[in-house]
């Protein structure tokens, strides 16, 4: 495994992303994160899963340096591989608790809305869905999966502007469900799905999924019309000029 690291110990699956400094997200990343939890899922050695990053990122989101080269056929591939994830992730049936570690925007952020729990560090850091202003088309999924946490009035009022919450707005909105110094995070994070590891396995997967039904079906469904749609959409010239001017502002830090 190139990207993520896991370590295992007393039935706690720890998977740490390592990719880079802001551990964005590319095919390479997805699929091997991926593959892990499908591999976690089926393992009965490991009864639950911390996913963390490394400071000060969490996740940057979809690596768009990386994404804008892609040819039509690799766009399309990777976003069917993305959505596909977060379906999965959203349906894991063990616990799974988010230790952010840092700056957590757009990919990032779903993979830790995907999470049963959500600890972040306190700091300078950034946590949201700033997709519209970067030119992507949100599909139905995501916005169901954002408004499980926040309410859809929330959800509605952030994602249409790209607002990126500070820790401290995160926990007020119910984004993130507490909110420590770095050097407690994992510590934070163990003691918290070690609670949900102590109870009857099955009763507590069950409700999970029940509890999660509709949104399972959400991120489950047939989104091949929406995705036609975003890819008609990144393809444009508004948005290839707005990635374009992300990507030269990246290149000058």
């Amino acid at each position: 495994m190139n990207t993520i690291k896991v370590s295992v110990k007393d039935r706690l699956a720890t998977i740490t992303l390592e990719r880079g400094k802001s551990n964005a997200l590319n095919r390479e990343l997805v699929t091997e994160l991926d593959d892990m939890l499908k591999n976690i899922s089926a393992d009965d050695n490991i009864g639950g899963v911390i996913l963390t990053g490394t400071t000060p990122f969490f996740s940057a989101g979809l690596d768009l340096v990386e994404l804008y080269n892609y040819n039509e056929d690799e766009v399309k591939s990777f976003w069917h591989l993305f959505l596909g994830f977060t379906a999965n992730i959203v349906a894991f049936k063990k616990p799974i608790v988010a230790a952010i570690s840092g700056h957590s925007p757009a990919g990032g952020c779903v993979m830790a809305l995907a999470c049963d729990y959500r600890v972040m560090a306190e700091g300078s850091y950034i946590i949201g869905l700033n997709e519209v202003p970067v030119g992507i088309i949100v599909p139905n999924s995501i916005f169901q999966l954002y408004s499980f946490w926040i309410g859809k009035a929330e959800a509605t009022r952030s994602l249409l502007t790209g607002k990126l919450y500070k820790p401290e707005d995160a926990l007020k909105v119910g984004l993130i469900d507490e909110l420590v110094k770095g050097e407690s995070l994992l510590t934070t994070a163990e003691r918290k799905i070690k609670k949900f590891m102590e109870l009857e396995s099955n009763t507590w997967s069950q409700s999970k999924l029940n509890i999660r039904q509709e949104l399972i079906a959400a991120v489950s469904a047939d989104q091949s019309a929406t995705l036609d749609k975003m890819l008609k959409q990144w393809w444009s010239p508004a948005t290839r000029h707005i990635l374009k001017t992300i990507l030269e502002n990246l290149q000058r830090k």
